[in-house]
């Protein structure tokens, strides 16, 4: 077992870290392609049409389920090659109703993790995403006690972290990120000076991935978010 490391800030990501998230747009997805039944594309390159869509929405309109139904009426109509009619929009709206107040469902083992960790270093928590909805998130989790301070931010980029560090007065070299995106966790903390630890979902979206240097020794990677309380 590797030796804990001394006090230290640790930040945590949200969505698919502390709790499952993505997995419930992936149901809709798959439902929303079942019921597309489109004549001449199979259910691969619809996706890979509805992934181009959802990344320049993101980009222009940012994250959430709003978001997402917008990407899903897009997607209908380039395909379709028409404008959605009322019924259809109220379809797809149908489809994606399990998104809208689904109760939060901690990963195994994060209350426990926190509660250890908690003891010994500072916690922080940096989400990304439509305001309402991750404070929704946030206000159900059951988890807020555990951080100093918790924040909702349009994007997580470098600066972003660099801003965390300013806000909250500590040295990037002596902080740590801890999420399941290496787009959004742990590259951008990385650029930023800070360490990362990264923990794999086998559901995080598509365009959160990226690759990762094997040879950055300031990355840990762990199976178990538990095991977490080994390094820390």
């Amino acid at each position: 077992m590797p030796p804990r490391r001394d006090a230290a800030v640790l930040v945590f990501d949200a969505d698919d870290t502390l709790w499952e998230n993505n997995v419930l747009f992936e149901r809709v997805i798959d439902d929303f392609l079942t019921w597309l039944d489109h004549p001449t594309l199979d259910r691969a390159r619809i996706r890979a049409v509805l992934d181009d869509i959802e990344r320049a929405n993101a980009v222009a309109h940012g994250y959430g389920s709003k978001v997402f139904l917008r990407s899903l009426g897009e997607c209908l109509e380039k395909l379709r090659e028409r404008p959605a009619t009322d019924r259809e929009r109220a379809e797809i709206d149908q489809l994606a109703a399990a998104l809208i107040g689904h109760q939060v469902e901690l990963m195994p083992g994060v209350a426990e993790t926190l509660d250890d960790l908690a003891g010994r270093h500072e916690l922080l928590l940096l989400t990304k995403g439509e305001r309402e909805e991750q404070q929704r998130k946030l206000d159900a989790c059951g988890l807020l006690h555990h951080f100093r301070a918790a924040h909702i931010v349009p994007e997580k980029d470098a600066d972003t972290y660099r801003w965390l560090a300013r806000e909250h007065a500590f040295a990037p070299a002596a902080a740590w990120m801890i999420g399941n995106s290496p787009r959004s966790d742990i590259l951008p903390a990385r650029a930023a000076g800070m360490n990362a630890v990264f923990i794999p979902n086998e559901n995080t979206w598509i365009l959160e991935h990226d690759e990762l240097d094997p040879s950055d020794s300031q990355v840990i990677r762990l199976a178990a978010f538990p095991d977490l309380v080994q390094h820390f």
